[in-house]
C-alpha cells in the first residue's frame, strides 16, 4: 500500500474494522509516519456491461461515481449520499445475479434514484444519459417532475382524519383587546 502522503510504499495497520460492504484499515506509513484510511472490499466475479452499440465492459463502480459526481455538483446533498446512491446500485446489480447487465438497465435505475434523491441532479443526469436533441425534450423530462404524484393503487383501509378535520379555532390572545377604529377615522 502507497503512502498517499509520501508514496512509500511500506505501512503497517493500526486498526481494522467492518465497514458493511468491506473493511476499513487505519493505515500509518513507516517513512514519514502520517497515518490514512483504507477500504477493501471483497470482489467477487465481474460484472459485465452492455452497452447501446453492442460492446461489453467490466462494471466500473468509479465511473458510475464519477457520472453521479458530475450530475450532483454544487448541489446542496447530505454528506455520503453519491456514495450511499453508488453503492447501492452496485448492490443491486450483484444481487441480481446475472454475468452481464445492459447499461439502460444501469442508467434507468440511477435516474430512478436520483429523482428520488434530488430533481436538478436526476435532470443533469438524463440530459447526458438519453442525449436529448433538442428543447421539447428537454422540457418533456421537466414536465414529468412537475407533474404530482400518482396516488398509490391499494385502497386504504386506515381512515384519515385530515378529510373530517376542521379549521382550528384561533385562540384569543391575552392581554389587551385589539383596538377599534374611532368613528369617522379611517
Amino acid at each position: 500500500m502507497h503512502c498517499p502522503h509520501c508514496g512509500h510504499d511500506d505501512s503497517k495497520v493500526i486498526d481494522s474494522r467492518d465497514s458493511g460492504d468491506g473493511i476499513r484499515r487505519r493505515r500509518e506509513c513507516l517513512k514519514c509516519e502520517r497515518r490514512f484510511t483504507t477500504y477493501e472490499r471483497v470482489q467477487t466475479r465481474s460484472l459485465m456491461v452492455t452497452k447501446r452499440d453492442g460492446r461489453r465492459e467490466e462494471f466500473q463502480r468509479d465511473k458510475l461515481w464519477a457520472s453521479l459526481t458530475k450530475a450532483c455538483a454544487k448541489r446542496p446533498l447530505p454528506t455520503g449520499s453519491i456514495e450511499k446512491l453508488a453503492q447501492d446500485v452496485e448492490t443491486v446489480l450483484v444481487e441480481t445475479g446475472r454475468a452481464e447487465v445492459p447499461a439502460e438497465t444501469i442508467g434507468e435505475m440511477v435516474m430512478q434514484k436520483l429523482k428520488d434523491l434530488d430533481r436538478v441532479a436526476y435532470i443533469r443526469y438524463a440530459s447526458v444519459y438519453r442525449d436529448f436533441k433538442d428543447i421539447e425534450t428537454f422540457k418533456v423530462a421537466i414536465d414529468s417532475l412537475l407533474e404530482p404524484p400518482e396516488p398509490a393503487s391499494e385502497p386504504s383501509t386506515q381512515l384519515s382524519f385530515l378529510e373530517e378535520a376542521a379549521l382550528p379555532v384561533p385562540r384569543r390572545r391575552r392581554g389587551r383587546p385589539p383596538k377599534r377604529p374611532l368613528a369617522g377615522s379611517r
